[in-house]
């Protein structure tokens, strides 16, 4: 999977946060924070504005899409986006594990507030 494919992926969900920092700084943290994830590699990478990521395993094609956009304020408005794909029986017996459950909420809104706090 590349770049070109993450819209065919079936959006999941997304969170949203504003950072009291500029568009660099956020960026910079989010490298930091995703820096030797396991599972995830680099699909778009343009400096400020969008970083996203993608993985697959057997169970799950998935994007983590990083959207900044800063504010007449100067902050910046981080938004998470995921889109994923669960094949078959096991797909979707791990989609309610995961998503179902909320557990990926929850670790998406962790993510954000590591960023928000670590960033400003």
């Amino acid at each position: 999977m590349d770049a070109t494919e993450i819209p065919a992926l079936p959006f999941v969900d997304e969170h949203a946060t504003t950072v009291e920092a500029n568009a660099d700084a956020v960026w910079h943290e989010l490298g930091a924070m995703m820096h030797g994830s396991r599972g995830f590699r680099v699909a778009v990478s343009d400096p400020g504005h969008e970083l996203a990521y993608i993985g697959h395993h057997p169970f799950s094609t998935y994007a983590l899409i990083f959207h900044l956009d800063e504010t007449p304020q100067g902050n910046t408005r981080l938004r998470a986006e995921t889109r994923a794909d669960f094949p078959g029986r096991k797909g979707a017996v791990y989609r309610r594990l995961v998503i179902g459950t909320g557990a990926h909420a929850l670790f998406v809104r962790h993510m954000l507030t590591k960023v928000r706090k670590n960033a400003a």
